[in-house]
C-alpha cells in the first residue's frame, strides 16, 4: 500500500464513528496494538521532543525502506504514535520525505486534540520526515 493509500484506509475507518468518544476509543485501542519498541531503543535519544507525553521513536533501515517502532507513555499518545507508523513505516526515506500527511486534517484530528497533543503528533511526523532526510543524504555520499 502506497502512503495515500494508508492515510485514506485511516479516513475511511474513522468515518465508521458517529463522535469523538467513540473515536478516542479507538485511537487508544491503535495504541494497544502498536507493537512495542524494543527496550533497547527507548532510550532519550529516541525520545521525540516537542511532546507533552514520553515518545520514543526508532527507524531501521532495511532493503532500502524505513521501519518504524515507537511507544508512549500516554494512551492518547501511544494511539497517534501508532497511526504515524502505520502510515510511513515500510517505505522509502523518498516516499517519506516528499509525502504529504493529509489524514490528520481529513479526520479532524488537528482540531480535537489539545494545543499540546497537536504539536506532539506534528513534532511525531517531523522527526519521521527528518530521518527519511537523513538516509537520502547517507545515500547521496
Amino acid at each position: 500500500m502506497t502512503i495515500n493509500e494508508k492515510q485514506d484506509q485511516i479516513i475511511e475507518d474513522f468515518e465508521l464513528f458517529n463522535d469523538w468518544m467513540e473515536k478516542y476509543e479507538y485511537i487508544i485501542q491503535l495504541g494497544k496494538d502498536l507493537p512495542l519498541i524494543n527496550a533497547q531503543y527507548k532510550t532519550d535519544d529516541n525520545l521525540i521532543k516537542g511532546c507533552q507525553s514520553r515518545v520514543w521513536l526508532h527507524a531501521d533501515y532495511q532493503d532500502g525502506k524505513l521501519f518504524f517502532t515507537a511507544d508512549s507513555d500516554a494512551l492518547i499518545t501511544k494511539g497517534l504514535v501508532s497511526m504515524v507508523v502505520q502510515v510511513l513505516s515500510g517505505h522509502t526515506p523518498k516516499e517519506i520525505a516528499d509525502a504529504d500527511i493529509y489524514f490528520v486534517d481529513a479526520i479532524g484530528l488537528r482540531s480535537h486534540l489539545s494545543s499540546t497533543r497537536s504539536n506532539g503528533l506534528l513534532s511525531m511526523l517531523k522527526q519521521m520526515k527528518i530521518y527519511a532526510i537523513a538516509y537520502l543524504a547517507k545515500a547521496l555520499q
